[in-house]
């Protein structure tokens, strides 16, 4: 039997990167998914890869800075499978990059939207979804970058994944009792759309490859595997986590 047999999932961020590559994994695991992006034409594909795999999935395009999105979100899921367990709130934006001085009000609260409040909105619908079911597994995507490592002209990026891992933390605690985990997962370097806008040459790439203790970087599919981890029930006492999956990035000086 697969790890996620009988389950039903939300996975936001889901046309590329690790949020598509958790959706075709938890499919692949037995779950039943409800995936989200901006893009319809993307979210389309993946749910065709699935169903082509012989899993279910279904698409709901929207931006996860409208709290509509969410409630539509948990509705098809209950409406489509019968309810909800897990939630992987992974969508993201770098935002504007820029020095903090020079960073302008707009391109910080595209991030802080997108990364924290979506992430607020999604689990303020997830939660009593989760509740009624008997618990649940929230999983939030958060990074290395402002944790472990200050890279400039990425305040907004850093600060708006860093308040993911404090808000992950007070569910474990406030919803812990009614069988609901929380956890942030933090990335390393990982070989995705997004990360490319940031390493965009040859040169950056082997700064940041060397930055980790493996010295490559990530496929989205071993940050899939982690999320996976804690999604199941062999993570059934893990909760209030900031979970690295950084390929030794927090404690390489090399």
């Amino acid at each position: 039997m697969n790890s996620l047999t009988g389950r039903v999932a939300i996975v936001t961020g889901a046309s590329s990167g690790i949020g598509r590559a958790t959706a075709k994994l938890f499919a692949a695991e037995g779950a039943s998914v409800v995936v989200a992006a901006r893009g319809r034409p993307g979210l389309d594909g993946v749910v065709e890869e699935i169903e082509a795999a012989g899993g279910q999935a279904l698409a709901v395009a929207g931006d996860v800075r409208d709290e509509a999105l969410a409630r539509a979100l948990v509705d098809s899921a209950r409406e489509r499978f019968g309810g909800l367990d897990i939630a992987v709130n992974n969508a993201g934006s770098l935002g504007e990059m820029a020095p903090v001085a020079e960073l302008s009000t707009a391109g910080w609260r595209e991030a802080i939207d997108t990364n924290l409040t979506g992430a607020y909105f999604g689990a303020k619908h997830q939660v009593p979804a989760m509740v009624a079911r008997g618990g649940g597994s929230l999983i939030f995507i958060s990074t290395f970058v402002g944790t472990t490592v200050g890279f400039p002209g990425m305040s907004a990026y850093a600060a708006s994944k860093a308040g993911v891992i404090g808000l992950a933390k007070v569910i474990a605690a406030e919803y812990g009792a009614q069988g609901v985990r929380a956890n942030a997962v933090l990335p390393g370097g990982t070989d995705t759309p997004m990360g490319r806008e940031v390493i965009n040459s040859p040169e950056m790439r082997a700064f940041v490859e060397n930055m980790h203790a493996l010295k490559r970087l990530a496929a989205p599919e071993e940050i899939a595997n982690s999320i996976l981890h804690l999604a199941s029930d062999a993570a059934s006492f893990i909760t209030g986590t900031a979970f690295f999956v950084d390929g030794g990035v927090s404690i390489c000086r090399t």
